[in-house]
């Protein structure tokens, strides 16, 4: 979701998507404390990875969807229905205050009155279900060589960040910044989220935030993503890397003269690019509105 309108910045819009990053960057900042990860070496250097499409084919959210259908959180048909008219309200671009109003409230709000605990352990369950066979090699050695330089790698996604925590650790990262839902203080969700989907602008301003929380310096950052909705995520750090881009990314990574990696061929390219087209915001709210749907009709 941009936090532009007609060329102006949105006010509302960009006060959620810093509400949003600053949540996510606090979220990964506590887990940080919390674990046994080594210490760094190299203490003002890090690595942002995007998820979907960057360093897992596809869609995590959807991978997580289908794995909560089969468990009869909702049922397929649900989810195609609704996941068709977000993506399609998200791609014509139109922006109305009630269809902003409507998307935070849909997001995420499957989890409602289920715990924190709980989601935590199927999302354990659906990685190795559906996501663990879906990391891309080659951004995964990518990931491998800053954590060889001695410095620390996240992920910074629009999926619920108890999920994306769990993709980074399965694969030996620092930690991960993602959307963050709100939760009572013994551990259930509310169904609201904090701010807005960790998406666009809102991943910028994550990154920014741990960047100050922990110390490192920016500029001798590097940021990986598929899409040109991450553009001002790659935009803040001092290398940014263009990894299956789609074709605004590409076109940018061109000019402004960033590293571009593909590990993508044939028809596996032009297959998985195009979640890549619909962003990974879109798809997370196209995920939302089936869940909430669902959650509303039971």
């Amino acid at each position: 979701m941009s936090v532009r309108r007609g060329g102006r910045k949105n006010p509302e819009l960009e006060r959620l998507a810093a509400l949003a990053g600053e949540a996510s960057a606090e979220a990964a900042s506590v887990a940080i404390e919390q674990s046994d990860t080594p210490v760094p070496i190299d203490l003002t250097a890090a690595a942002f990875f995007d998820v979907d499409n960057t360093i897992m084919m596809g869609a995590s959210i959807f991978h997580f969807a289908r794995g909560l259908a089969a468990r009869k959180f909702f049922s397929n048909s649900d989810l195609a229905k609704f996941a068709l008219q977000q993506v399609m309200f998200r791609v014509g671009g139109k922006e109305s205050a009630e269809g902003i109003r409507s998307s935070r409230e849909q997001a995420l709000s499957f989890v409602a009155g289920h715990t924190v605990a709980e989601l935590s352990a199927l999302g354990e369950e659906i990685y190795d279900e559906l996501m663990a066979d879906k990391i891309w090699p080659g951004t995964r050695a990518l990931a491998q060589m800053h954590l060889d330089a001695g410095q620390r790698v996240w992920l910074v996604t629009a999926t619920p960040v108890e999920l994306a925590a769990i993709i980074a650790r399965r694969l030996g990262l620092t930690g991960a910044l993602g959307t963050v839902a709100e939760s009572t203080a013994d551990g259930v969700f509310t169904g609201k989220l904090v701010g807005e989907m960790l998406h666009g602008p809102a991943k910028a301003h994550a990154v920014r935030s741990l960047a100050a929380r922990e110390g490192l310096d920016l500029r001798r950052c590097t940021a990986y993503s598929d899409s040109s909705n991450d553009i001002p995520m790659l935009s803040v750090a001092g290398t940014a890397v263009a990894v299956n881009p789609d074709s605004g990314l590409r076109e940018v990574a061109r000019k402004r003269g960033w590293e571009i990696r593909d590990f993508r061929t044939g028809r596996k390219a032009a297959k998985i690019g195009v979640p890549s087209v619909i962003g990974a915001g879109a798809l997370a709210g196209a995920v939302a509105a089936g869940l909430a749907y669902r959650k509303r009709a039971v």
